[in-house]
């Protein structure tokens, strides 16, 4: 049932769109990064079974350029923040959400922590949120750049892992991409709760 994008995971090519997607899906969270990545990976679990017969992504390759990306789009927004002005600056200052994820960061990173970064780089729109807020912040780029690899890395990585493992259990077809697709839904949906708590106990305590 993967035939019919066989064309684009039976070719180098997909390694460039698995590159852009997962680029400016900083700017675009829209764009289906996510979705890509696991369907090139059952792709690969199809071949390892003998169930697609052309040639595939190599795991680790694609593992890589997934990671790559997203650093790189980290990179570009937290640049882009850094240099955004006071325009920037008035736009973040009216919207609640970047505010307050600019200050978390700010703490977070302070601390000697980054678990936010790699929080957000699962949650919907939350790596714009947290790249944008930390080059808004002017946040040193030493605080911020280790986090989002190792948050790129694990995101590539579960991925990549879903989408495999996913096909070699249920073979590669397009129920394979969707339950591991909804796995992935649901770890994003367990990072945003898990993003918003220290919010919600701040604004318990303060009451």
């Amino acid at each position: 049932m993967l035939e019919s994008v066989g064309s684009l995971t039976g070719s180098p090519w997909i390694y460039a769109a698995v590159a852009v997607s997962v680029l400016l899906d900083v700017f675009l969270p829209v764009l289906p990064s996510g979705v890509l990545v696991i369907t090139a990976a059952t792709a690969a679990a199809g071949s390892a079974t003998g169930a697609v017969e052309h040639a595939v992504p190599d795991i680790l390759m694609l593992t890589l350029c997934a990671a790559t990306a997203s650093v790189l789009g980290d990179l570009v927004a937290y640049r882009l923040a850094w240099r955004g002005g006071e325009r920037l600056d008035r736009a973040i200052a009216r919207s609640r959400r970047l505010t307050s994820a600019q200050e978390r960061l700010g703490v977070a990173l302070s601390r000697g922590g980054g678990a936010l970064v790699v929080l957000a780089r699962f949650a919907p729109a939350g790596r714009s949120v947290v790249s944008l807020g930390a080059g808004a912040a002017h946040r040193r780029v030493r605080e911020f750049l280790p986090w989002s690899i190792l948050a790129g890395l694990i995101w590539a990585g579960y991925s990549v892992a879903l989408g495999y493992f996913g096909g070699q259990w249920l073979g590669a077809t397009w129920l394979a991409t969707g339950v591991s697709f909804g796995a992935l839904l649901a770890a994003g949906t367990g990072a945003a709760f898990l993003m918003r708590r220290p919010a919600v106990q701040e604004s318990a305590n303060q009451a």
